[in-house]
């Protein structure tokens, strides 16, 4: 699994982990049932947000959800699962978001992928995922030519970036695609008012995304000497935290000008989880409740390593960091290409380590991962726990 909004059971109620158990695993056989098993690897968290906009502007409907069988990943227990446009709309979008990915792979020699055969089936994986998301998205009355133009104008204007160049210049590719994609869900909800906040939205959020993973990689994209905006666009860290703070807050205001028949899910994801992504990309993270009563800010006493942490001589990733007996530069893990990668995320599928193992490593980035059942290191802060945002507790200035 991969995306940038990853929420933590321990700050989700019962009810709401539910919910988001019911969009992740709705994309999930939306995908399986639509484009076969294989498709299932490309299941992200960031493209179940598309089903619950769709859920969160439409009015209740007894079809909406249906019982699943029992899966792998839900400890081979049945569950009731989100079905629908919604469910159909992200499955599309993560198709053909895959399969520009794929191709994006391919065109630079990654891994396996240098080798000429792998690099044929890889083309017609990223080909055949690609039609059937387009598929998909006309049947829901999406037109996902919108996200191809938006990937290959995307090399363009890397190719043409440098220092200097503003870094909204080179996310822009990626807010126009998200940008339709949100805004979709509000016609799919028969909700034609909410199309322009929601497109608003859905831009800050390419923008987010884009700068995060930017942040995520910048240092093993350095060492492995790949492309990364914020080095070749000479951004500092400081400028790409404004700018994600600025993103952010827009989120918010963006989603208060939406009318919606239930909000909760799309706003603890939204305007919670995500700014807490934020803090974990910029090593930040720390208990809302903390930052809302002032005793520390966005930029307060990093809780884990990041770019802005302190580090000591035994501090995570140092020479004399105590998993590093070695000494020297700790190893860097290579991401796996995309093939090394899909057999690795269906191995995890298969043996329930996504959601149940202490945890993992990721099957393309390599990153260490926790299972998303796991005990997680927050301390459970649950000072929004009865947040009704909007008019929300206390502690949310959304």
């Amino acid at each position: 699994m991969f995306g940038i909004v990853r929420p933590c059971r321990h700050r989700l109620t019962e009810g709401l982990k539910t919910q988001w158990m019911a969009h992740l695993c709705g994309l999930c056989l939306a995908l399986r049932g639509d484009h076969g098993q294989f498709a299932r690897v490309v299941t992200n968290y960031d493209g179940l947000l598309i089903s619950v906009l769709t859920e969160a502007q439409a009015a209740p409907s007894a079809g909406g959800r249906r019982t699943a069988g029992p899966c792998p990943l839900r400890g081979m227990r049945t569950a009731s699962v989100a079905q629908g446009e919604g469910a159909r709309l992200a499955a599309a979008v993560s198709l053909v978001l895959a399969s520009a990915k794929v191709r994006d792979h391919v065109a630079d020699k990654d891994g396996l992928l240098a080798r000429r055969p792998v690099a044929l089936a890889a083309r017609r994986v990223a080909a055949s995922w690609g039609r059937a998301g387009a598929r998909t998205g006309s049947d829901v009355g999406f037109d996902t030519a919108v996200l191809v133009d938006a990937v290959d104008r995307q090399v363009g204007v890397e190719a043409l970036a440098g220092p200097g160049t503003p870094l909204l210049t080179v996310t822009e590719p990626t807010e126009t695609a998200t940008a339709a994609a949100f805004a979709h869900t509000a016609v799919l909800a028969g909700r034609p008012g909410n199309a322009a906040p929601l497109a608003e939205a859905g831009r800050l959020f390419g923008r987010l995304a884009h700068l995060l993973d930017a942040v995520e990689d910048r240092e093993t994209d350095a060492a492995s000497g790949a492309w990364n905006p914020l080095t070749a666009t000479g951004t500092s860290l400081v400028e790409a935290r404004r700018l994600a703070d600025d993103a952010l807050h827009g989120i918010r205001l963006a989603l208060r000008d939406a009318e919606f028949t239930d909000a909760e899910l799309a706003h603890v994801l939204l305007a919670h989880e995500l700014g807490r992504s934020v803090d974990r990309a910029f090593g930040t993270e720390a208990c809302s409740r903390q930052g809302a009563h002032g005793t520390q800010g966005a930029f307060g006493p990093p809780q884990q390593p990041g770019p802005y942490a302190p580090q000591g001589p035994h501090s995570p990733g140092s020479p004399h960091d105590p998993r590093n007996p070695y000494g020297g530069e700790p190893p860097r893990p290579d991401k796996r290409g995309f093939l090394a990668g899909c057999a690795v995320a269906i191995g995890l599928c298969c043996t329930c380590k996504v959601c149940c193992a202490d945890e993992y490593e990721g099957a393309w980035s390599r990153k260490r991962r926790e299972g998303w059942c796991d005990n997680c290191d927050c301390d459970g802060c649950d000072c929004c726990e009865a947040c009704e945002c909007c008019e929300c507790c206390s502690c949310c200035d959304c």
